[in-house]
């Protein structure tokens, strides 16, 4: 088990870099087809399944699935650790089945594990519950699984970007880190220096409350005009911010998903017409 876990990490890994969509850290989606985005997820593995099913990948090879933020969430253990790392090992497995198809964005979440940061949810601190549940059932073979992990969140993807000028990423730069945020992250290897404060990949996956003036600047920079993120948290499932972003969240009973046709324009307004109750889907 041990062994074949830290397989599957390696091989997700190799499955997220050798991606036919990616190009440095971004993919980079065909003019045709339909896009599903997810928002956090957080080991939510009803939504995963039902996500899973409405994609209906098999019978749909122009689909492609965003998923963000597995980590950190649901299930847990009698101790009360938390188990959602299992619920990424299926997301991987998803992946390998579809690689050209199913693409997961780095988190915040995912940096916390690589750094073994603290990240609150709910009242507890997720790397830890996450971290003894894994030793609770690898035991003296957890060092190696949690490398293999490592391995494989550091190969996730930073953003997806659409031929509509839709650009779908965990989150932005908050407005006090604009000025030294390097977009030129998108295009090299990224480290796990850069992964923590202050460096560009932290700032991209923690920022919040983006102000007009930020997400208009970062519009232009990035050659886009809406946004799609994740990261901040939406009781109702999800929300338009400002003039040119949507947020979804999909880890709680009103959580949703978004879709929209890549030959299509949006602005935000049109694309929120695609929002999709996670409840409604049976």
């Amino acid at each position: 088990m041990p062994q074949q876990t830290k397989q599957l990490y390696l091989k997700g890994a190799e499955a997220n870099y050798i991606d036919p969509c990616r190009q440095g850290n971004v993919i980079y989606l065909p003019d045709q087809g339909r896009v599903i985005v997810v928002g956090d997820l957080h080991g939510h593995r009803r939504h995963f399944e039902k996500i899973v099913d409405y994609a209906d990948l098999e019978n749909h090879p122009e689909t492609h699935v965003i998923f963000q933020e597995i980590l950190h969430g649901g299930p847990e253990d009698k101790y009360g650790g938390c188990l959602s790392y299992r619920l990424l090992l299926d997301a991987i497995r998803y992946k390998l089945l579809y690689p050209g198809q199913v693409h997961t964005l780095l988190g915040n979440h995912d940096t916390a594990v690589i750094n073994e940061g603290s990240v609150i949810k709910n009242g507890k601190e997720m790397t830890a519950a996450m971290r003894e549940a894994m030793k609770r059932q690898y035991k003296e073979h957890y060092d190696q699984v949690q490398q293999a992990l490592v391995q494989y969140l550091m190969s996730q993807p930073l953003s997806v970007k659409c031929p509509n000028k839709i650009w779908i990423s965990h989150s932005l730069p908050a407005d006090r880190d604009l000025n030294t945020f390097d977009t030129g992250i998108f295009n090299r290897p990224y480290t796990v220096a850069d992964t923590r404060r202050p460096h560009s990949v932290y700032q991209l996956t923690w920022g919040r409350h983006h102000s007009a003036e930020t997400l208009n600047r970062l519009a232009q920079k990035l050659e886009v005009d809406v946004f799609v993120l994740g990261h901040q948290p939406q009781d109702e499932g999800w929300c338009i911010a400002g003039d040119n972003a949507l947020i979804l969240a999909s880890e709680h009973s009103h959580g949703c998903i978004l879709t929209f046709d890549l030959s299509r324009y949006y602005n935000v307004q049109l694309l929120s017409e695609g929002v999709v109750p996670l409840a409604s889907i049976l």
